[in-house]
Formats: C-alpha cells, structure tokens, sequence
C-alpha cells in the first residue's frame, strides 16, 4: 500500500479527493492523515513518514513548495496540485514531476498513482528538487521597463522577444502588444538572462519556450517562432543557440 498524505488548504478538494482514493484505488492507497497548511502539512509529514505527498501548490500565504523546503529531509515521492498556476505547471512538467490539475480528473489521477506505485516498488525519489525550486521562485518574479506612456510589469513568459532599435528596444508580447523601452538590447540581456533569454544577433533577443523551427542560410539562419514571426539568426550566435537548446 501507498502510505498517503493530502495537503491543501481547500476542504472541499481534500474531500474530493480523498473520495476518489477511496472508491477507485483502495487496493492501492491509504490515506493517513491531511492537513491545511503549511505548518500542519510539515507535522503530518514528519509523524506519519508517508510514501506519498499529493501537495496543493497555492496555500496562501504560502506554497507548496516551501513546504518542501521547509523539510530536512524528502523522502517521499510528490503529486502536485494545482488549479491555476501556469507558471508552477511549467516549472514542475520541465523537472519531469507529476501533478494534477483541479477539478482532479480521475484519469489522470489513475496515471499519477500508477506511477507512484511503480515508484515505490523500485525505490525511486524526486530528483532536483533544488532545480525545480529554483525554477518556481524566477518563475514567480516580474520585471519592469520605462515606456513612453509610464512603467510596464510584466511576467518574462509573457514575453516573445526584444529587438534592438539603437538605443531604444521593441518589446514583442505573446499577446501581440509591442512595447518600446528607452534601454538597450544589452541592458535587456542583463535583465532577461536569468530567465534563459538567448541573444541570437546583434539586433534579436528571443525567448526560448517559443523557439518553433530553426532554419539554415548559409553561414547564418533563421528561427520562426510559435507567433509566426521569423527572426535572423547571425553566425557569431549561432553556435551559442544551438547549445543552449540543447540544454
């Protein structure tokens, strides 16, 4: 049996979900305790030792997340729990980590507690969480740029792609808007870096999550992006592209 742990600070999802363990893998799982907290969640961990932690991502004020860090030790394997959170979803499925989505489907939960059977059989833990971790604190940060109209914030994933214009850089959004900065592509590479932004030209900064199709031109080439919108590539950053998605 799969020793189970349910952490959220919702009643209601705790109850759904408990109801579908039990009606459709009580062979499998036995729920040992919950909790609603991050305090709480930390002490029923902690007496309980379970082999399984199905962890709400958003319980204000906290997170899931520290929770975990709040540990000493994880010795157990994680599901997930999310109902909004695009930027945690994206920074757990790139760490390859199980999570689910409410309102919990029972298909995909079937799947996640499959794999934390198999799990269990062959001793396997979470790997990089410290990788992950790092992932969800950048993914929760926002930058901020002078316009001509006042102060943009923004979150780095709402982000296309910067294109030089002198001293000046375009702003291109995935929503189509189109910012111009009085900073420049530089200064716009300093501030992205941290976010994996890669300087492809002396004119181009893209965002790599959008990167559909590389294409060659000889010594130089061209990306076309998930908008449709082709950019050059030029040699001296060809080779530095090619290695960072290879990442």
């Amino acid at each position: 049996m799969i020793r189970t742990i349910i952490i959220d600070d919702e009643n209601k999802s705790r109850n759904v979900l408990v109801k579908l363990l039990e009606k459709f893998h009580a062979d499998t799982v036995t729920v040992l305790a919950q909790a609603n907290s991050l305090e709480t969640g930390k002490q029923a961990i902690e007496e309980h030792k379970p082999d399984l932690v199905f962890l709400d991502v958003e319980m204000p004020p906290h997170t899931g997340f520290e929770l975990l860090q709040h540990l000493t030790k994880i010795d157990f394997n994680v599901i997930f729990v999310t109902a909004h959170n695009e930027y945690a979803v994206n920074a757990i499925r790139v760490n390859a980590m199980d999570y689910l989505v409410k309102p919990i489907d029972r298909k995909e939960l079937a799947a996640a507690v499959e794999k934390a059977r198999h799990q269990k059989e062959s001793g396997t833990l979470p790997k990089d969480l410290q990788t992950l971790f790092q992932r969800i604190n950048s993914s929760q940060k926002k930058i901020s740029f002078p316009t001509r109209n006042g102060i943009v914030f923004a979150h780095p994933d709402e982000i296309l792609r910067c294109e030089s214009d002198s001293n000046y850089t375009f702003i291109f959004f995935t929503n189509g808007e189109k910012h111009l900065a009085p900073k420049t592509l530089k200064e716009f590479e300093s501030l992205l870096k941290e976010f994996d932004f890669i300087r492809i030209h002396q004119s181009h900064l893209v965002n790599p999550k959008y990167i559909k199709q590389y294409i060659r031109k000889g010594d130089d080439g061209e990306l076309i992006l998930s908008s449709g919108d082709k950019v050059e590539v030029s040699r001296r950053y060809k080779e530095e592209l090619m290695k960072a998605m290879a990442r």
